[in-house]
């Protein structure tokens, strides 16, 4: 396990705006299409105070807080090229969960690929600027189930189950939207309002964002936040292309910070800042 140091470019903390979602915010969904994604929801914008998570005095882990960086360089040599990442980043991706985590398998789900400026056309997508956690609790355990019986040999069970996102900024330092992570102890799941996925080929209609959706609670569901002043966010200032974070989605392990809220947010103190590209990774580890 590596350690990672302070790179000594950034101030203990910085305050910037994150966006929760708002108390009377009753109809949630979020509407993915190649190139955006849109909410039905209402947010609202609040400022909060993000930790250097390089100077912490109490180093984040995945155990601790719900995610951790971890020093991890990879093969592959252009990121935004699409053949090259489905050859070589799932191995990849794989190997760096067994090794931080312990996992006996792995069954990965997939890349995201985010870009703050210039998102351009095809599946490249904008930072995810709402605090969220991609797996709901009641769709997770639905989730790693589905994906083990397809991978594993019958038969065969799991005592425990971890949905991650493996995340990197693969664009120069410093990033204009670096990737904000909420200790998952500061926060209960009780806290999250569902927001129900709905995957389309185009900009939906606004009046069919809104019309009834069957069997709406069998969608995939992330968690959306509402603000409250007790949660306690950090960042990773000045990431490079050999730094990855694991972030927790659902651990099936409660004994320990379980999962992990985060946002992109703007850094406006960071004079210079390049438009951030990151890829993230989804991936389910099982300890059998």
């Amino acid at each position: 396990m590596s350690v990672i140091t302070d790179t000594g470019t950034a101030g203990e903390a910085v305050e910037a705006t994150l966006n929760f979602v708002a108390p009377d915010s009753t109809l949630n969904r979020r509407f993915v299409f190649p190139g955006d994604e849109v909410n039905t929801g209402r947010f609202e914008p609040h400022r909060v105070m993000i930790r250097n998570g390089r100077r912490a005095p109490r180093r984040p882990t995945l155990a601790s807080h719900g995610f951790e960086l971890f020093a991890s360089a990879s093969a592959v040599k252009d990121f935004a090229d699409r053949g090259e990442v489905d050859a070589v980043y799932p191995g990849e991706v794989v190997a760096a969960l067994k090794r931080f985590t312990g996992a006996d398998l792995v069954v990965t789900i997939g890349p995201t690929w985010r870009r703050s400026a210039d998102t351009g056309a095809g599946t490249v997508q904008p930072p995810a600027a709402d605090v969220h956690v991609d797996t709901a609790p009641g769709f997770a355990p639905r989730l790693a189930q589905s994906l083990f019986e397809a991978e594993a040999a019958a038969g065969r069970s799991y005592r425990r189950f971890l949905v991650t996102s493996l995340w990197r900024a693969y664009s120069p330092p410093p990033q204009d939207w670096p990737l904000a992570l909420c200790d998952g102890t500061s926060i209960a799941p009780e806290e999250g309002v569902h927001n129900y996925l709905v995957r389309c080929q185009s900009r939906p209609d606004p009046a069919a964002m809104r019309a009834p959706v069957a069997h709406e609670e069998e969608l995939p569901a992330a968690l959306i936040f509402r603000y409250a002043p007790h949660h306690r966010f950090y960042y990773f200032p000045d990431m490079s292309r050999d730094e990855i974070v694991i972030l927790k989605l659902h651990d099936s392990d409660h004994d320990q910070a379980w999962f992990a809220p985060h946002t992109a947010f703007h850094d406006e103190a960071r004079r210079g800042a390049r438009p951030r590209h990151s890829i993230e990774f989804r991936s389910v580890a099982y300890w059998l």
